[in-house]
């Protein structure tokens, strides 16, 4: 099977997914507390934020938060999306292969990895990491949120691969440390950490 191709998040997909009230996926109220979550591990971890990385933007939910929690930050949106690309003025790119001239201090990349196959999965982890030195926000649904019931699967577009919470650990452990909560710290950052913070040390 392959991954999902940029065809389909067209402006039907965003409608159905973001824009319409009755079955759209996101909160905002949820993004910003994410973001506020997010901002003060930070803080206290004393990781810079003067770069951010959105990999997969989307609408660009993130692009407030980060003015608000980091201002003067440099945000910089990748989206594969053909129409948000047109409609944001985002710059069109692939989680598999965006390079940069310099790695970002905080990379979030959230609600894309599902729809890569496990090879490209691999890839994709990888990439990520080496672009991350500070940190990496990851959310992505697994195989053990379904099977646990945590998944709307009424919303939930059906054409996501449901790859194990393991196999991700395994791909970022070699470039990050979990710190819970999504949030990986990378082994480039020079960041004093207790063993009882991160469940990945």
């Amino acid at each position: 099977m392959q991954s999902a191709s940029a065809d389909i998040f067209d402006e039907a997909y965003y409608q159905r997914y973001y824009y319409d009230r009755r079955t759209r996926v996101i909160d905002k109220g949820h993004t910003a507390r994410l973001g506020q979550f997010i901002a003060s591990y930070l803080a206290y971890l004393r990781v810079p934020v003067h770069r951010v990385l959105d990999m997969g933007c989307g609408i660009g939910l993130w692009q407030g938060i980060a003015a608000q929690h980091w201002p003067g930050a440099q945000y910089h949106g990748v989206e594969l999306s053909p129409y948000l690309c047109q409609r944001y003025g985002w710059q069109q790119g692939s989680v598999l292969d965006y390079r940069a001239d310099a790695p970002y201090d905080l990379v979030i990349c959230q609600g894309v990895l599902p729809y890569l196959a496990r090879q490209d999965l691999q890839r994709a982890l990888d990439n990520l990491g080496r672009l991350a030195a500070g940190a990496l926000y990851l959310e992505a649904v697994t195989q053990e949120d379904f099977e646990q019931g945590s998944i709307d699967e009424e919303r939930t577009d059906t054409r996501q691969y449901r790859h194990r919470a393991s196999l991700y650990r395994r791909a970022l452990a070699a470039h990050a440390i979990d710190m819970g909560g999504g949030l990986w710290l990378s082994r480039q950052a020079e960041v004093p950490v207790f063993a009882l913070e991160a469940p990945g040390l």
